[in-house]
């Protein structure tokens, strides 16, 4: 069976939007953005896996849009925790990278499975 690789990129992003939380609270002692992202960066995968076993191909469509606004969610988070000096430049461009990659996948599943 082959990997499914919108799953494997979404838990690997939750991993490490985990320890990106773990830095900025315990290094830049942020509470209120941290949440945030944590909340939302995790809730990707989250939606991803429960789109995997839908009921239906509805309820597979539904988690799969909500995955994709929770990603676009995170997206805002980590440019504002950037953009107010939270995030170096190397972090916010590493953790970009990721986040722009997982919505074109989702954007991608989700205009083929509307269609359908």
């Amino acid at each position: 069976m082959s990997e499914n690789i919108i799953s494997k990129k979404s838990f690997d992003f939750a991993v490490r939007t985990v320890n990106l939380y773990k830095h900025l609270t315990a290094e830049k002692k942020e509470f209120v953005l941290s949440k945030q992202l944590l909340r939302s960066g995790t809730s990707i995968g989250a939606n991803v896996s429960e789109a995997e076993r839908g009921q239906s191909k509805a309820d597979f469509n539904a988690k799969l849009n909500i995955a994709l606004k929770e990603a676009n969610e995170t997206y805002y988070w980590l440019r504002l925790l950037h953009q107010t000096d939270y995030l170096t430049d190397k972090e916010f461009k590493s953790m970009e990278t990721d986040i722009d990659e997982i919505i074109a996948i989702l954007v991608s599943i989700c205009k083929k499975t509307n269609k359908k």
